[in-house]
């Protein structure tokens, strides 16, 4: 694996480091420039295979990782796609050590449902009540409030995990960027203790709130009403 690392993987064609964002590049600013431009280009590639080919952009990120352990950057991004590839061990050490390094709880969800994903929903649960909510952006409070409703969940407390996710922010007339995803959490939670009809509403509201397609609800209301 060190020899791997060591050999960088070949560059998709045409990126440029200005691809990269301004806070980013900040970051990088701590290496030579000529090393920061060649880590900035394998985090662009990175981002840009997450979807089509995890596997290779999970490569890039370690080769950038292998050339700038200690730039919080660059963990964060082999921690985000070490997440999205399904790494939990990798992503939780990767996430920590930014956490560690950044004092900040941006990825305690991310940290949190790593967590859920290797089968510790009371740690998960456990993490999602250390942070400060109040010292966070809103979209990352609802996604540890939904995390925490899988944790309670996986614990077999399915009422718990319904009524964890209620609250102002549950409204099906609000249209925020993290609607969609709350609404979606609730109408399947709902789904597991057998309230069907709720959960067909509530699936059909994230449906509404989901202008991006980022989601199934369609698909599983209509499921669920047919059943």
């Amino acid at each position: 694996m060190a020899r791997e690392l060591l050999e960088a993987p070949e560059l998709p064609e045409g990126i440029e480091f200005s691809e990269l964002d301004e806070e980013a590049r900040r970051d990088l600013r701590t290496l030579p420039k000529a090393l920061a431009e060649t880590v900035g280009k394998h985090l662009i590639a990175a981002g840009g295979l997450l979807d089509s080919d995890p596997d290779r952009a999970l490569l890039h990120a370690q080769y950038a990782k292998a050339k700038a352990s200690r730039v919080p950057v660059v963990r964060e991004a082999l921690g985000l796609v070490a997440y999205h590839s399904g790494r939990w061990q990798e992503a939780l050490s990767e996430l920590r050590a930014v956490r560690r390094m950044t004092r900040t709880d941006t990825h305690l969800a991310v940290i949190a449902d790593a967590e859920r994903a290797i089968g510790r929903p009371e740690r998960a649960l456990d993490l999602t009540k250390e942070a400060n909510l109040e010292a966070l952006p809103k979209a990352i409070q609802i996604e540890l409030k939904i995390v925490a409703a899988g944790a309670r969940r996986d614990m077999g407390q399915l009422d718990a995990a319904v009524v964890s996710l209620q609250g102002k922010d549950l409204d099906d007339k609000l249209r925020e960027p993290w609607s969609a995803r709350l609404f979606y959490a609730y109408a399947d939670n709902l789904a597991a203790v057998g309230r069907a009809e709720e959960a067909v509403q509530w699936f059909l509201h994230a449906a509404d709130a989901d202008v991006e397609d980022e989601t199934d609800a369609p698909e599983r209301a209509a499921e669920i009403a047919d059943e």
